[in-house]
């Protein structure tokens, strides 16, 4: 007589290396194996049709939730049974017992790998494939508490020892060496559908690495990829780990800098999506060429400091770089104000907003190609001040030139960075916050990130912005500086002038005003903030505190 066996549960769409998973388990000695015991069910409920339907039905138990309590859950011989379920064979009617009971595990497999063999048996539809009931499995075990493990097939092929050990794992059973191999040919647990569908499992012996270059995928299928790719990628997310085939699959997973920004929401094109779905096309001008214009934007207590202000640098950037079919005022404005009462936020959040010239209908430089119009992102993150204001940064000088007006116009707020982040790359690699970088004739221009100051015998002093960029922050605390009674120059600054200088400090959207107390290894004044400098960071903070365009409440509908 038979003992309770414990269940092991695989769902997968079909076509996604299941039935090698299936001969794979049932090379162990303490597991044996069912194949789609949900099948005649299934085509019961759904009256679909299939080439040996008939047969099937008349071999196989059509009761669902018989099924589930006499062949599932019933009695064996061994530790524990696997079950290979179809996730689509999940149809209504059947007890929750299915679900509650055992130990659930879910494979994936690519679309662009399943469609083309899929249509050989069975015409492909977003039904048939079962992505979405996929899904679905996913989502009920987790919000039970039991979020399923996922392994992606591609790694099963790519490294089936190091993938099976890290599911038995999973599954808190043992690995055995066995489950790496088996015999070609036929089972006896293969179901009566095997003929139609298991002609190249049979031909195996174990799992064989993917085809270095893959077939041309259908364009008849096409629309059907689109459909089904976002439930893969979906899984993918939460598989054990990435797929070696792909080129950032060796890095960890980062821990982000604020940890609330992993389920933040983004403004893209003409919708508020979740972070991991933000992204532009691959046709988009900021991939293209970095041709796009931005704005960095902070809130303070429900307000957003400068809008205005930023606006109009933004307007006129995408002016001076001919952008056409541009948002109005008015868009941009309430995308802003949607974004952030989507993520709550209403306070000490920062806000990068990027205009792209757009979508192009083939790649190239030429904005001709541009007939999409614009494309507006709005990336709000909950984000302190990005600098240490308290006790200062250390600077140093890149050897990196800023652009002269002679080549492009650093009024021009444009995303095209490099010459910004080849000088961040010096400061990094001397371990310091962030590079100074001067003009073409020797003189400091700003940081890599952030314009300039200094003091000097209570004279502040910044440099033109002939060759940096007219910032909002600086404009406004060179008001401060007027509206405290301080002297103000603005002027061609040598690099001395700054290692001698008695305070320095830098302004930015990103990190207000920050406090300098180290240049080349030149300690600033006494090396603390200096009086002036805590002087206008209060001003300023009073200032952000005050003033700013209310973000509209939330109103009940």
């Amino acid at each position: 007589m038979g003992e309770e066996i414990e269940v092991i549960h695989s769902w997968s769409a079909p076509r996604s290396l299941s039935t090698s998973l299936m001969y794979s388990f049932a090379q162990r000695d303490d597991i044996e194996v069912l194949d789609e015991p949900l099948y005649a069910n299934f085509l019961r409920v759904t009256g679909v049709d299939r080439p040996y339907k008939e047969e099937l039905r008349s071999k196989m138990e059509n009761d669902g939730n018989k099924v589930v309590k006499e062949v599932i859950f019933g009695a064996g011989v061994k530790k524990y049974r696997y079950c290979k379920h179809i996730a689509k064979q999940r149809v209504p009617g059947l007890t929750n017992e299915l679900m509650k009971r055992g130990k659930h595990f879910i494979m994936i497999r690519n679309p662009l790998d399943i469609l083309p063999s899929f249509e050989k048996v069975v015409p492909p539809s977003f039904l048939e494939l079962g992505l979405a009931e996929l899904v679905s499995v996913y989502s009920e075990l987790s919000e039970s508490g039991r979020p399923p493990p996922v392994i992606d097939a591609a790694d099963l092929r790519e490294n089936p020892e190091a993938t099976l050990r890290g599911l038995c794992e999973d599954l808190d059973i043992p690995f055995q060496d066995s489950m790496l191999r088996w015999e070609a040919g036929p089972k006896p647990f293969d179901g009566i559908w095997a003929p139609w569908w298991y002609k190249s499992v049979h031909k195996s012996t174990g799992f064989s690495p993917a085809k270095k270059y893959p077939m041309p995928f259908p364009t008849s299928l096409y629309d059907m990829l689109e459909q089904s790719l976002p439930f893969y990628n979906m899984l993918k997310r939460h598989a054990r780990r990435s797929s070696s085939n792909y080129l950032n699959s060796t890095l960890p997973h980062p821990s982000l800098p604020v940890p609330a920004n992993e389920k933040l929401l983004a403004w893209v094109g003409d919708e508020i999506v979740p972070r991991e779905t933000a992204k532009v096309s691959v046709f988009d001008s900021i991939v293209q060429g970095g041709d796009g214009v931005w704005e960095g934007l902070r809130v303070y207590g429900g307000k957003v400091f400068k809008l205005e202000e930023h606006l109009d640098r933004m307007f006129d950037s995408a002016k001076a770089l001919a952008f056409s079919n541009v948002p109005t005022r008015e868009e941009v404005k309430e995308a802003i104000f949607r974004t952030l009462l989507r993520n709550g936020m209403f306070d000490n959040a920062h806000i990068r907003l990027t205009l792209t010239r757009g979508k192009k209908v083939t790649s190239g430089m030429s904005p001709s190609f541009n007939r999409y119009g614009c494309t507006l992102i709005v990336l709000a993150e909950w984000k302190p001040p990005v600098y240490d204001n308290e006790k200062g940064l250390m600077l140093v000088t890149a050897t990196t030139r800023r652009n002269s007006p002679n080549n492009l116009d650093s009024k021009i707020h444009h995303n095209n960075l490099l010459n910004n982040i080849l000088a961040k790359i010096e400061g990094n690699n001397a371990g310091a916050d962030d590079a100074i970088m001067l003009d073409k004739d020797g003189y400091v221009s700003e940081t890599n990130a952030t314009n300039i100051f200094l003091v000097k015998k209570g004279c502040v002093v910044t440099p033109h912005a002939d060759y940096c960029l007219p910032g909002i922050t600086r404009a406004t605390v060179m008001e401060l500086v007027l509206k405290e009674s301080l002297a103000l120059e603005e002027r061609r600054i040598s690099l001395s002038e700054f290692h001698t200088a008695d305070e320095v400090w830098t302004t930015g959207t990103m990190g207000e005003l920050s406090p300098v107390v180290k240049i080349d290894g030149r300690i600033v004044g006494d090396g603390r903030v200096g009086p002036i400098t805590l002087r206008l960071q209060n001003a300023y903070k009073n200032l952000s505190k005050d003033s700013g365009v209310p973000i509209p409440t939330y109103e009940k509908s």
